[in-house]
């Protein structure tokens, strides 16, 4: 493993501190009696009290004998003052003069005892009289440097650093924070909206044999005991609606669902749906209480109604839009798709330049249309109804028009936020629904639902009228939070396998030597050390920076290359 000069300096540190009899990882635990966001909302009732603190040094500003220092612990920062006097009572000052300001280093996770109090400037600090070694780093952490007129500079900023170091992005970007906690009280308020209404939170298998519940396209593994396939979910549906079978009468859950399928900014191959089943309710009912759900959500994570997303404002109080899925289309294309043919709709995709291919049913071709067309102009929550039969093999038919199903999908600021049905409950009408999906296989659909004999067996026995919804909680984070991409609504989003670095050139491994003995040092003077050609000069350095093992700095002097 290549260590780079300030990796191999903490190293030696943590050697020091250990020749110093100072486990630099204790096992003991550390009692916190404040934390510092309580110390600086709360300042009079902490003034001159004694607390115990922990948390990472984030600055050091050493002045002598005294030092100021950042602090920052799970919920905020603050300045602690280090006075060597007053941590080293006798002669012996080593822990000052050796372990603060030398052994110590940005990163590193200190325990720290001292006095409230405020500096001449009137800022709120701690006055240490005690600090304890509580973890060494051994990596150094992205410094981000805010100038007086609040310009950050160095900053962690690069996506996909953030998203494979969320650990790092976490500790330097405060603000990411705040999008998880906000996260956890959107879904705590959708549990206590259930919970109130004496809803059951339940579990259903992420491992299924059949992947059912959806039109998606499955992961497949293989159980070695029982010597059979398996498929991690796509849906929790169909388990949900035994359990209504079962008598229960309303039952919801959090699930996590897997779709073997692309990925973009708003799409994860892993992802968080919440889907609830309320028997003896329809696809009406549902549409109010989604309403009285998401105001209730919106005013738990941000205080009200609105929210800014991007640059639309959106208003979550109820009531909201209502309009059905053919008329949508009828009033943004021109075309009256009710009652036409599959040729007839395939041709007025066609003419709408739209992709279209002979695998692609009725249900097909109005998603494409309607998603390609129609749906952006959605911005203001709006229920789009009345989807198709042939969009919808698990809802009930319309009790007004046998072509077309009970059921609606949430659009908001152009996507798709939940999907509802008013449930099928008739067996041998969901039979002949399946049957139909095969077909669509046959015909080359590969994400045709499959047959659950098991859950039409289970429908048999007799499933009370019920609506259901799914409601795609990483999309209404994104909503609630401002967030573009779905990768910044979740901790460990998926990324492509790390590509690791090649290994170092001879000339690459001249330069990083001499840098080494000398950095910064100026370019001028590295390119002559080197004794390179320009063009392997440039090949070089280009390879050192690529790799993270050197950078380029430019100031007043002029260019300087620094060692990483």
């Amino acid at each position: 493993m290549s260590l780079s000069k300030q990796e191999l300096e903490r190293r030696e540190s943590l050697a020091k501190l250990r020749e110093l009899g100072i486990n630099p990882y204790p096992a003991a635990a550390y009692k916190v009696t404040a934390k510092i966001k309580d110390i600086l909302t709360d300042y009079d009732k902490f003034e001159g009290k004694e607390v115990t603190l922990s948390g990472r040094m984030m600055s050091r500003r050493v002045m002598g004998k005294a030092s100021f220092a950042e602090l920052k612990d799970s919920s905020a920062r603050m300045q602690i003052y280090v006075n060597r006097d007053e941590i080293c009572a006798g002669d012996d000052k080593t822990m000052y003069n050796t372990v603060f300001k030398s052994l110590l280093d940005l990163g590193d996770i200190i325990g720290v005892t001292g006095t409230v109090f405020k500096t001449k400037v009137g800022e709120p600090s701690v006055k240490i009289n005690k600090l304890v070694v509580l973890s060494k780093s051994l990596r150094p952490l992205p410094v981000v440097k805010t100038d007086a007129d609040g310009n950050v500079h160095d900053a962690f900023s690069d996506p996909e650093l953030r998203y494979r170091q969320r650990y790092v992005d976490l500790i330097v970007n405060d603000h990411v924070k705040e999008t998880f906690i906000k996260r956890t009280k959107i879904t705590t308020a959708i549990r206590q909206f259930f919970n109130e209404r004496e809803y059951l939170e339940v579990e259903t298998p992420i491992l299924q044999p059949i992947p059912g519940g959806a039109a998606a396209r499955p992961f497949i593994t293989h159980h070695n005991s029982l010597n059979m396939p398996l498929y991690l979910r796509i849906a929790n549906e169909l388990y949900l609606k035994r359990l209504i079978v079962g008598g229960f009468e309303a039952v919801y859950e959090f699930s996590k669902d897997f779709r073997n399928e692309g990925m973009d900014r708003t799409h994860n191959p892993e992802f968080t749906v919440m889907e609830l089943y309320v028997a003896y309710k329809d696809y009406h009912w549902m549409m109010d209480m989604t309403e009285q759900l998401l105001e209730h959500v919106a005013l738990a994570a941000n205080g009200k109604a609105e929210v800014v997303y991007g640059e639309n404002e959106i208003n979550f109080k109820a009531p909201y839009a209502r309009v059905p899925i053919l008329e949508a289309i009828k009033e943004h294309t021109g075309y009256d798709l009710a009652g036409k043919s599959e040729e007839e709709m395939r041709d007025a995709a066609k003419a709408l330049g739209l992709p279209v291919d002979e695998t692609m049913g009725k249900g097909k071709l109005i998603d494409e249309i309607f998603g390609e067309k129609c749906e952006h102009f959605y911005i203001q929550p709006t229920f789009i109804t009345d989807y198709p039969k042939e969009m919808s093999p698990l809802t009930k038919e319309h009790r007004d028009n046998p072509d077309l199903t009970e059921r609606f999908e949430l659009m908001v600021n152009g996507k798709e936020l939940a999907n509802a049905y008013s449930e099928l409950n008739d067996p041998i009408d969901q039979r002949e629904r399946f049957e139909a999906q095969l077909e669509l296989s046959a015909k080359g659909d590969d994400e045709a639902m499959f047959i659950d004999q098991d859950f039409l067996r289970a429908l048999e026995y007799g499933m009370p009228p019920t609506s259901g919804i799914g409601i795609g909680i990483d999309r209404l984070v994104m909503f609630m939070t401002n967030q573009s991409s779905i990768q910044e609504v979740l901790f460990f989003p998926q990324m492509k396998p790390e590509v690791k670095s090649k290994p170092l050139t001879e000339e690459e491994k001249t330069v990083l030597a001499l840098l080494k003995t000398k950095s910064p040092i100026t370019l001028a003077e590295l390119k002559i050390q080197s004794g390179l050609s320009n063009k392997k000069w440039d090949k070089t350095i280009k390879g050192l920076t690529k790799n993270k093992l050197a950078k380029v700095d430019k100031n007043d002097d002029g260019l300087f290359v620094v060692l990483v």
